[in-house]
């Protein structure tokens, strides 16, 4: 998760959302990392998960990462609890809650959902605190930024 939290850095350095994701193989090796960058990548699925997810998949030229790892800062939104199952990702290890669009506790349960075609097991809560506060520093600092640049147009 250290790994994570210095990758969620490289996302807050690029002015995007502080997460970090990586993806470590079943022989402990790091195949795929990434952060977040919607906004730098113009790219709505540019999620820190969805970059790991496609790093760690060139990396071995496998669309299927069976027996890897996912760690990642903050929990899973919808779309990247669709990739973990389509990848066939063993484990998600995540440290932050997201209460308004997590999808694997918060909000929605998805890797627990019977119909599906694999279930991915799930560690929350690691470096919770860090991964935490990092989001809500940089969140905090934004909307200090915005009501400045309100102050200055008024």
């Amino acid at each position: 998760m250290r790994r994570a939290i210095q990758l969620a850095a490289n996302a807050e350095r690029e002015n995007e959302v502080p997460v970090g994701a990586l993806v470590v193989s079943e022989a402990g090796e790091i195949i795929g990392e990434g952060w977040n960058s919607p906004i730098s990548l113009h790219d709505p699925s540019a999620h820190a998960e969805m970059v790991a997810l496609r790093n760690a998949a060139q990396y071995i030229q496998n669309y299927r990462l069976v027996n890897c790892t996912l760690f990642v800062t903050l929990e899973p939104c919808t779309m990247c609890c669709g990739a973990l199952i389509h990848a066939r990702i063993k484990r998600v290890v995540y440290g932050a809650k997201e209460p308004k669009a997590g999808a694997v506790h918060s909000q929605l349960q998805l890797l627990e959902l019977s119909h599906t075609n694999h279930i991915v097991d799930v560690t929350a809560g690691v470096c919770e605190s860090e991964c935490s506060s990092m989001l809500s520093v940089f969140f905090k600092r934004r909307r200090e930024e915005k009501r400045a640049l309100r102050s200055q147009q008024l």
